[in-house]
This record gives structure tokens, sequence and C-alpha cells, in this order.
């Protein structure tokens, strides 16, 4: 059963007639009641009482009908919907980062739907040992990374840098401090977060070097969880200097570098190399990829500046 078979079989139903439809079809007499009969075999039924002048359907012909324009319709929209991934009306992009990564993917987010504001983005909490091997599974498009990948088909485009620091209230003592040391650092009540990961093991680690104990006293399960804990003045916070940009700017927050940890962090973020790729991960690729006007003019006056002092 032909869609093409049943285009002519409802026109023909709608025509009340082989000849009628044929000029509609811009098709001959001939070839129409062809298409009919090869469709008539295939279900195994007369379509048309022949014995009438006009085209009157018969019991299986109303059947038919019913049939056929719903699967005309479905495929109608089978091709708009289609053609609406093709043109970015629709789709999405799959990301995973976890809790202190997505902050970074929030404003790449927001100037991809700028563009494509029909297309859905969903980020996903995924642990940062995980999302090598998914982005190369295609579980995932994208991932946010704090370090290089081991697996061989990944590519990555750096976002940025962060830093580990101290996060207090603009009341604390050391509010008016540049940086703080890890003794300094001591004495105070810390919040932390009760989830592992490979910085807050790190930052262990690097206390007990310095035979230096820590004092957590407070630990809870999230990023907001822990900078409003930190506003409330239950105690300060290592953590991301971009989780809380936001704060930080608003004078809610007071960021203190630790120069004894020096924990900064290249950000980048990994998509699989080679193999299909959806129109929407490929459009937000090419926006993450492409180079800011500001950063375009500096790489020109690079570019000028050997010719100008070979002159």
């Amino acid at each position: 059963m032909e869609l093409s078979e049943l285009r002519v079989f409802l026109k023909v139903a709608a025509e009340r007639s082989f000849s009628r439809a044929a000029m509609k079809l811009h098709r001959t007499q001939p070839a129409v009641s062809q298409a009919v009969r090869r469709l008539e075999e295939s279900v195994g039924e007369r379509l048309f009482d022949r014995a009438t002048k006009d085209a009157t359907l018969t019991d299986a012909g109303r059947v038919l009908r019913d049939y056929a324009e719903r699967l005309l319709r479905l495929s109608e929209e089978a091709e708009i919907a289609v053609r609406d991934l093709r043109d970015l009306r629709r789709g999405r992009v799959l990301i995973g980062a976890n809790e202190a990564s997505v902050h970074v993917a929030l404003p790449l987010i927001a100037r991809f739907r700028e563009r494509h504001p029909l297309v859905h983005v969903d980020v996903r909490r995924v642990p940062a040992r995980q999302l090598g091997a998914e982005v190369a599974q295609g579980t995932l498009d994208f991932g946010v990374l704090t370090f290089q990948p081991a697996e061989p088909r990944l590519g990555t485009i750096l976002l940025g840098q962060d830093e580990l620091v101290m996060l207090v209230p603009p009341s604390h003592p050391l509010a008016s401090q540049r940086e703080v040391t890890l003794a300094e650092c001591a004495k105070q009540t810390l919040i932390a977060h009760n989830d592992p990961s490979h910085v807050r093991d790190r930052v262990l680690r690097t206390f007990e070097q310095h035979h230096i104990p820590t004092n957590i006293v407070v630990s809870l399960p999230s990023l907001e969880g822990i900078k409003r804990a930190v506003g409330m003045q239950l105690g300060v916070a290592l953590l991301p200097r971009r989780c809380a940009e936001a704060e930080i700017a608003r004078g809610e927050l007071v960021a203190l570098a630790m120069p004894e940890i020096r924990l900064r962090r290249q950000i980048r973020l990994v998509y699989r190399k080679g193999g299909e790729r959806s129109h929407a991960s490929a459009a937000f690729l090419a926006t993450v990829d492409e180079k800011k006007p500001d950063e375009k003019e500096k790489e020109k006056e690079k570019e000028k500046t050997p010719k100008a002092a070979a002159s």
C-alpha cells in the first residue's frame, strides 16, 4: 500500500469520478484506474462500486478512506516535523554538567536561545567522572568539564578559567582582606558540600599535607544552600568563584583568594568528534565555537603588531 495510491484513491472518492480525479491530479484516467486497482489488490477488496454511474465507495472503501486520511495527515506531520528540525523550529540539545559547572553553561545557553528560542535545551546533572563516557557514547550532546577527558573521540572547546575562593559575608572580620591563608581558614566554621568530588578531595588533602585540621561543622547538599548559609553568617565556604559571581557582584558575598591551594581550573565544553549530529546540537556547537567580536579584534591587533615592528 503506497501513499501515492492512497492519494489517488482519496481524490477519486472526493470527486466521485475517475475522470475528474485524473484532471485534478494531472494524470490520465487509465493511470488513475490502475492505481486504484493496485490498491484494491493490496487490500483484497473492491473499493468502488463499478455498477454505479459515479464512483461510489463500497463498505471497504469507506473504512479505508478514514484510515487513508489519517495516514496522509501523519505523513504530512512527519514531513513538517523533520523540516522543523532542520530549520531549528524544534529539537533538543542535551548537556551534562555538575552543579558547579552549570554556571559556566548558562551564558552559552542564553546566547543560543537568543537565536533559536524554539529549541529545548536540557541540562542534566551528571557526575564529572561519567561525562566523557556519556558524550562519547552519544547519550549526551555535550558536557562541561574542568579536566581533559580520557576518551580519544572527544573534542574540547575552552570556555574559561575558574579558581577556588573562600566566600564570606560582607560583615565578616576577614572580608576586607584580598586573600586568606589555610591557617586562617581553619579557624573558621566551614560549610561544605556533602557530595564527594575531586575538588573536595583535593582541598581536604591540602589541609592534611599542611597538618592543619579543618573545622567542617555544616554539610549541605547544594551550592545554593551553601551560599545562602554563608550569607546568613552560619560560616564560610570554599567554592569555585564562578558559582557565586552574581552574589559577589551584588555585594552579598566576598571572595577571598587562597594562594596556598591555587586550585585554578580550565573549564571546557566536550563534544563527540565525527558521527551524526542533530541540527540543534550542530547549531549549539557553532554558537559556542564562534569568537566574540572583541576577541576577533584582539587577534587582528596581534597580527598587525609584528608587521609594524618589522617595518
